[in-house]
């Protein structure tokens, strides 16, 4: 009875139907915005050897479900991270400012070296993962836990501005990441067997990144541009998949 007399007050949301908007709209928002931390997860563990491949995407969302979760328990520190520290170029930086700048740098960064690694595969210098971390596990996790505490803040920074309910925001994260977690090795394997996808998802991961800066810089750029320009090029490099087997069928001795 104690902790039901606890709990209760906490979902008193329940009888609420704009409660229920909010809760749904969130739950469809962080599963968008978990879209660009997949591609990223899926191309980074699939350096990693086959047999730890799925292991370690488990465990990465896994822990960023954890890190997410305790983010959430240090919500109103968050909310500062908005507040001005400083001022350059005539706009104020916030410590969220440099948070997006940085991810941002991270993601240009390692989409630029697995891009050229792709177009020159002489070049034997580091890949995505790099030489030490491409059979490291650690590494891989460490590099998804790096990506998804920027993405972190910027979902529950939104979050803070649709509802002031803690247990509606805790109920969307942990939907947003079970459904990455069902996710993760489909979409990973579909990328590994699709080459063309590879080099089509690092353009996304280039574009969020300097998306992310931009916006950093004060600079904001509607996600629904984004993401109107992501499915656009995904339906048409589906359609150039689609020709592609079509004519494999045709060609003589098939």
């Amino acid at each position: 009875m104690p902790i039901i007399d606890f709990l209760a007050p906490h979902f008193a949301f329940v009888s609420d139907p704009t409660a229920w908007v909010a809760l749904l709209t969130l739950v469809v928002l962080e599963i968008v915005l978990g879209i660009d931390n997949l591609i990223f997860i899926s191309i980074l563990t699939n350096k990693l050897p086959a047999h730890q491949q799925s292991r370690a995407r488990k465990l990465g969302i896994g822990a960023a479900l954890l890190m997410r979760l305790a983010l959430l328990a240090t919500i109103s520190i968050i909310v500062q991270l908005t507040t001005p520290v400083f001022t350059a170029l005539g706009h104020g930086f916030s410590w969220r400012d440099m948070i997006l700048i940085a991810g941002g740098l991270f993601l240009v960064w390692k989409a630029t070296k697995e891009i050229h690694h792709s177009v020159d595969p002489m070049d034997h210098k580091d890949s995505m993962v790099g030489d030490t971390l491409k059979v490291s596990m650690g590494g891989a996790i460490f590099q998804i836990l790096l990506l998804d505490l920027v993405f972190s803040i910027d979902s529950i920074i939104t979050a803070v501005g649709m509802t002031d309910e803690i247990v509606i925001m805790y109920i969307a994260v942990i939907a947003a990441v079970t459904v990455m977690l069902v996710a993760a090795d489909p979409l990973a394997k579909f990328i590994a067997k699709n080459p063309t996808i590879v080099m089509l998802a690092l353009g996304f991961l280039l574009m969020i990144g300097m998306t992310l800066i931009a916006d950093g810089m004060g600079y904001h750029v509607p996600k629904g541009y984004i993401y109107a320009a992501m499915g656009f090029s995904a339906l048409v490099e589906g359609l150039n998949m689609l020709a592609r087997r079509r004519k494999a069928k045709h060609e003589p001795g098939e």
